[in-house]
């Protein structure tokens, strides 16, 4: 089983994890193979991104199967398979082996991920799948709301690395945004004392990712939506340098 990751109390280069979900939702409006999520996953490692992330959902709306074979293969970046705790996507992450597997929340009905994994709810149900992925060597993440029960959660999981949901923060504003800053701090502290490493991810851009990227203990962000969204107007190479650059100018 892989053993935790026991990071400094400050990383010194934060990474940054680019989500390419929505080239796929693009190529499948219309069907065929073009954009190809393969060539964004070469872009980002070009402009600096430090990891490709894609969601495989149950009904497949965006990254298909066979994506996730030829993204792996398109760049030395290491791939981070979001997935639901289900027995279908255990078994498809132990074949294709990626570097990381986030377990995520997912409704059928949502249209993006909208809340943290209630991992103080489930142990039950994610102690066998966090053992089996750990066993293969595959570096299990949680992707939780910042708070203390889930960070417990996490603890007793045996889980290297939890990835905190910043969408409170980033639709927050004003006294309740900086509560919401203070929670991600406060529980990024608590994970690094606990040998856990803290990441953190949703709802991130250009406008707010500052803050966050300042908190010493997070080790990586992982940002997809407003990426691929600014793209359109200014090229995916340059977002990503952009992003990059913001995150690199508070560290």
């Amino acid at each position: 089983m892989s053993q935790p990751v026991k990071p400094s109390n400050r990383a010194s280069r934060l990474r940054l994890g680019v989500n390419i979900d929505h080239v796929a939702t693009i190529r499948n409006a219309r069907g065929g193979d073009h954009p190809d999520p393969v060539r964004a996953a070469q872009i980002v490692a070009a402009a600096g991104g430090d990891g490709i992330t894609v969601h495989l959902r149950e009904d497949r709306r965006h990254i298909h199967d066979d994506d996730l074979e030829r993204v792996q293969a398109a760049t030395g970046l290491p791939l981070n398979l979001e997935m639901a705790a289900t027995d279908e996507m255990l078994e498809i992450a132990l074949r294709h082996s990626p570097h990381a597997a986030c377990i995520v929340p997912e409704k059928r009905e949502e249209r993006t991920t909208e809340g943290g994994l209630d991992a103080a709810g489930q142990d039950n149900r994610l102690a066998p799948l966090v053992s089996r992925l750990g066993e293969a060597g595959i570096r299990v993440s949680l992707f939780i709301a910042p708070e203390a029960r889930q960070v417990e959660a996490a603890i007793r999981l045996g889980a290297p690395v939890v990835e905190f949901h910043t969408g409170e923060y980033a639709h927050a504003s004003g006294a309740t945004r900086a509560e919401e800053l203070r929670r991600i701090a406060d529980m990024a502290a608590l994970a690094i004392k606990n040998g856990i490493e803290p990441h953190a991810g949703h709802g991130l851009t250009y406008e707010n990712v500052q803050p966050v990227a300042a908190i010493p203990q997070l080790v990586e962000l992982n940002i997809g939506h407003y990426l691929i969204g600014e793209a359109i107007f200014t090229g995916l190479e340059q977002s990503v340098i952009r992003m990059r650059r913001l995150m690199d100018e508070v560290r």
